[in-house]
């Protein structure tokens, strides 16, 4: 058990191996295939994981404390809300905004939901990043409603052209761990 607001990237690390690594082929977001899966909605999805993902973002993020947070639906959802809970906790404004697919047919339309307005400065969130396809979709959606996209925060990079995609685009990507780090043979 980890202790609220407290970052282990061994930790993080294990649960991902434990809980979110899958063997076998598949088809990724970004349609390359691969013979692993890493499923970060169940380590997002629990308290555990979710505060130990929040808690390293937010150490990535703190001594520039951007206005929000926030991603694609549905994969950045949990992380949104659980970096918003962490940081309130630890008595820091932050707040958290979805950025849909597509806009919503119904009510006010929008595409960008949550307590944000132009000129925010924020930072996308993501489980894991590959080639940044769905993340640089987010970062469009988000300067078309006029928020100052500053940086992609990923739970895992999976090192297979993220990192140039958003550099090529004008934002920086951080991750806590890197493909290389889970010792995964491709």
């Amino acid at each position: 058990m980890t202790i609220t607001g407290v970052y282990d990237k061994s930790t993080l690390i294990q649960l991902i191996r434990q809980h979110a690594l899958k063997l076998g082929e598949f088809t990724l977001a970004s349609g390359k295939t691969a013979n692993f899966y890493l499923d970060c909605r169940k380590l997002t999805l629990t308290g555990e994981g979710a505060n130990v993902i929040a808690a390293g973002m937010l150490e990535l993020i703190k001594d520039d404390l951007p206005d929000a947070v926030g991603g694609m639906a549905i994969g950045a959802d949990p992380i949104t809300a659980a970096i918003v809970t962490c940081a309130w906790q630890q008595n820091l404004q932050l707040r958290g905004f979805i950025v849909r697919k597509e806009p919503k047919e119904h009510g006010t339309g929008q595409q960008v939901e949550g307590p944000v307005v132009s000129g925010d400065r924020v930072v996308i969130v993501e489980d894991v990043v590959t080639t940044g396809g769905s993340s640089v979709r987010a970062i469009e959606y988000a300067r078309e409603f006029g928020l100052t996209v500053e940086k992609v925060l990923a739970v895992v990079d999976r090192q297979q052209g993220a990192e140039e995609n958003f550099r090529s685009i004008g934002v920086e990507l951080h991750s806590l761990v890197g493909l290389d780090e889970l010792n995964i043979t491709q």
